[in-house]
């Protein structure tokens, strides 16, 4: 929708020090844009609230000017919300509201919803803390913690959104509410899955764990055994202890100048994770994959905040595209499958494909735990491919999403909405029982259908 001059008075009157950008403003088209630059998002209206209340503001504004809302911090995952009509919402971006704060006491963080990982994992290992991030230190805490979050701790202490004890939000009528175990207790159990879906997050308090080390690192082989590796590492995590967390990739090393010469144009075939235990546990854990001889071993004691970069996602704003979905355990069939698929260079548009390791604590349900507690199957599978011009994406589509169909023999037939790059189901989720619970949660929290999430209830 186009935004008329009564709508537009009404949205740029805002409270305190925030900003909103319309179409046609110097800021818009910068503020519009998400993390992942394959993403076009065309919303009516992008605000950058500095405060709580900025973000009180902005959701009134919007709601007076007939505007939908859409949350969003850094942007991570902006593909099912760019694919949907936006011609009548606004973008409330949260970024600015980045404060952190640690109770090394009651080993308790209390993070801004604009955070992102980096800064949180620095404050909290100052206190020999650790939280349960992702493999990315640049990904939003709101969102990742919400939708779930599988991290390198997540077999033996499971998934983020299990260690949320708070969350605060703007509601739709732009009223700041607390949502934990005894106030607005439905609530809370919503947000921990669906997040999106019922109002603007502007903080969360969750749980740190004492955690100073771990043994993690890489294991590297080059892709021509990845067959061999593969079928012992599906061997191997099947009855893996869980104090151990890994990934099994093939990476698709472009060939550029800055990467080293060893690796450069390569297809590598690589097994990345962490334990928690001794030295001595960690070797002994690992026996089986070493006894492959890898090419390069950096497994070794590391400090907890060293483990936010271990996966060496990408920095800073990045054209991709991608798929996913959670696996069965693949067989000598979804090995070949994978293999075929995954390992067939860097000029295929296919820049990773990557088996995250399932089960322990992860495939458990927690105990007070929320909508999503946790996942069955033995992977969270995703792809990945660089979109940086027309020919690169569609290249890159055709690869990811080649990919994930090559699977679906041995999928699940559930998704984890943390991974996937495209609208889904929700129904592929949640089950139609929580679905049902997650719909009353909704409607009881935004009756007027405002909220726009990445993951829609529908």
């Amino acid at each position: 929708m186009s935004v008329d001059t009564s709508a537009r008075r009404v949205i740029t009157l805002i409270a305190g020090s925030g900003v909103v950008h319309l179409p046609g403003d110097p800021g818009f088209d910068s503020a519009r844009t998400s993390w992942n630059l394959a993403v076009d998002q065309r919303p009516a209206a992008v605000a950058e609230p500095r405060t709580t209340r900025d973000v009180a503001a902005a959701v009134r504004s919007a709601r007076r000017a007939g505007l939908r809302v859409a949350a969003q911090s850094t942007g991570h995952n902006a593909g099912p919300l760019a694919a949907q009509d936006l011609s009548d919402v606004m973008i409330v971006r949260t970024g600015a509201l980045d404060g952190v704060s640690i109770d090394p006491e009651r080993r308790v963080a209390r993070v801004g919803g604009g955070s992102i990982w980096a800064p949180v994992v620095a404050a909290a290992g100052a206190h020999g803390l650790a939280a349960l991030h992702g493999s990315s230190p640049d990904v939003g805490v709101a969102g990742y913690s919400l939708g779930g979050g599988l991290g390198w701790y997540a077999r033996q202490l499971g998934m983020q959104a299990n260690s949320l004890t708070a969350v605060v939000m703007v509601t739709t009528d732009g009223d700041l509410i607390r949502a934990d175990q005894h106030e607005n207790s439905d609530l809370f159990w919503a947000l921990r899955g669906a997040g999106g879906n019922f109002g603007v997050v502007t903080a969360l308090e969750f749980r740190l764990h004492p955690i100073d080390s771990t043994y993690a690192g890489w294991l590297v082989w080059d892709v021509a055994r990845a067959i061999e590796v593969l079928e012992r590492y599906e061997e191997w995590a099947a009855q893996a202890p869980d104090e151990v967390t890994t990934s099994f990739r093939i990476l698709n090393v472009p060939p550029l100048p800055q990467i080293p010469e060893p690796l450069r144009g390569r297809s590598l075939v690589v097994i990345d994770g962490a334990v928690l235990g001794s030295d001595e546990r960690g070797s002994e854990i690992l026996r089986a994959l070493r006894a492959l001889r890898p090419e390069i071993d950096t497994f070794g004691r590391l400090p907890a905040p060293a483990l936010a970069r271990l996966h060496m996602d990408p920095v800073g704003p990045t054209p991709s595209v991608g798929s996913s979905a959670v696996l069965g355990q693949l067989g000598r069939a979804g090995i070949d499958a994978f293999v075929e698929r995954a390992g067939v260079g860097p000029h295929s548009g296919l820049i990773t494909a990557e088996l995250r390791q399932l089960g322990g604590a992860v495939g458990r349900p927690a105990i007070d735990g929320g909508a999503l507690s946790h996942l069955e199957g033995h992977y969270a599978f995703m792809s990945v491919g660089v979109a940086a011009t027309p020919e690169r994406t569609a290249a890159s589509h055709a690869a990811t999403h080649g990919l994930v169909d090559a699977l679906r023999p041995w999928s699940t037939r559930q998704n984890y909405l943390g991974f996937a790059e495209s609208r889904v189901p929700a129904g592929t989720a949640f089950d139609e029982d929580r679905l049902d619970l997650l719909r009353a949660v909704r409607a009881a929290y935004d009756p007027d259908d405002v909220m726009v999430a990445n993951h829609r209830l529908d």
